[in-house]
This record gives structure tokens, sequence and C-alpha cells, in this order.
């Protein structure tokens, strides 16, 4: 009875699909329910709203899906508008004239984006890429005018959000001018493992990028970013894996951070 038993589970494991780096098993795309989901919700420009406000906001904020590789915004296609990442993930670029690509950040579930003069925020020549199959909520110019910079309570927090984006760019033009490679690359995943979600199991912080997509952040080749990431891996601050590095020492990369030689 065992050996017959036994068998036929092998034979079912023969039959399983094998297992390649490169494939995903396919999961059913699940889309929060109307009654349930609002693109407000865990975005810090709306909180100070109350649940009722944001549900009744929400529900007039359409929903869009963006699938990986796919643009949602460029400078040949521009839109005034301003984005909500609800799911997923995007990257913001400009490109060069020799066609060489700078990411200029890597946005998370949460992020506020896009072009809208009416708050100040401008998209120049970037671009928005989803580097993960995403759900993104968009807002009018009317929507802006008539529902946030009328509320003082978002309006303030608008400002503030400028602010910090202006403080980011600062300090990373100050990086590309003053600090060395490695000190750089510290700095920028001690930036992305702060916004990186939180890990299961009290795990360190995960980011999830390759080496090529770190590399159009920093603003470097490919192979000196490689490079960097193995004298960071080889002080045991970090650790590398297939499009995922995971953070072993916050304090040890605040320290390679501040190195100027």
């Amino acid at each position: 009875m065992n050996q017959a038993r036994d068998a036929q589970t092998a034979d079912s494991l023969d039959r399983s699909p094998v297992w390649a780096p490169h494939h995903e098993e396919s999961v059913p795309e699940m889309l929060p329910s109307p009654q349930t989901f609002t693109c407000l919700r865990e975005v810090d420009l709306f909180a100070d709203l109350s649940p009722e406000e944001m549900d009744a906001f929400g529900r007039m904020v359409p929903l869009r899906r963006f699938a990986r590789g796919e643009t949602i915004y460029s400078q040949s296609e521009p839109m005034n508008a301003l984005f909500i990442l609800k799911q997923g993930r995007v990257r913001i670029f400009r490109l060069a004239e020799d066609g060489k690509a700078l990411t200029m950040a890597i946005l998370e579930p949460g992020a506020v984006f896009g072009e809208m003069l009416l708050v100040g925020q401008r998209m120049y020549d970037n671009y928005a890429e989803a580097i993960e199959d995403s759900l993104i909520c968009q807002l009018t110019a009317a929507d802006v005018e008539a529902h946030l910079l009328s509320d003082p309570r978002i309006a303030v927090r608008i400002s503030r959000l400028l602010a910090d984006q202006v403080v980011r760019l600062e300090a990373r033009l100050a990086d590309l001018a003053l600090r060395p490679l490695t000190a750089r690359t510290a700095s920028m995943l001690l930036e992305l493992a702060e916004t990186a979600p939180p890990s299961r199991f009290g795990l360190p912080p995960a980011i999830r990028l390759t080496h090529e997509q770190l590399a159009g952040l920093l603003g470097a080749t490919r192979e000196a970013t490689s490079k960097a990431m193995g004298e960071l891996a080889s002080e045991g601050l970090i650790r590398q894996g297939r499009g995922r590095i995971l953070v072993l020492g916050m304090r040890g990369l605040r320290e390679a951070a501040r190195r100027t030689s």
C-alpha cells in the first residue's frame, strides 16, 4: 500500500513544471473590491483626512493598470496629471542625448508623482515606467484644484512633500560631486532600505533592484557599481542575490556612506 502511494507521489512530482531562474509562476491578479478600496489610503499626503473623506474622494479617482515595462508618461506623451502608486513599483528616469538613461527614483507603493503645475511638481524631460505590474490612481488638474489645494490640511503636506524632494535632490548632487562611488552606493542603499517594504519574520531589509537599475540611480556604469557592491558585500554589510539586495548592517552602511576616499 505504501509502495503504491510513494509511486503515485513520485509520478506527480515528475509531471510538475521544472523551476528555472527566469520562470515566474503566474498568479491571478486580484483587485480590491470597490467597497474596500480607495486610492488615498496609506498615502501620507492624505493622512489628515477622515476615513469618510478618503472614501468619498477615493471613489472619484480612476484606477489604471500598467504592465511591467509599460510607459506611464514620456517626453513625447506628457500628461498634466498627478499619480498615486498603489501597487507595484515605478522607475522615474531621464534620457541623455547619447541615449543613456539616468534613473531619478525608484518609487514604492504610496508614492505621489507626475506633473502638476498647480502644486509646483514638474516632469520636465522625465519618463515613468512600471518595472512591475502596477496599479496607479490618476488625478487630473481639476481634481487637484477642487479637492486638494482647497483643503489646507493637504496643501500643507504638498508643500512639505516638495521641500523633501528638493532636499533629496541636493543631497544626490552633493554625493555625485564629493563622494566616491562606494560611499554613494552605501548612501543609496540606506535610502532604499528605509523605503523598502518591511521584511517578514524579522529578516533584514530587502531591496529589489538589479545592479543595472542601481547603476542608473547612481549615474555610474554597471561594472563600477558591481565592484562597489562587491566591496560592501566583502565587509559583511550586504548580501546579494538575483535582483535582490539584503542589508545586513545599517550602522556599517552609514559609516561607509561617510567615506571620502
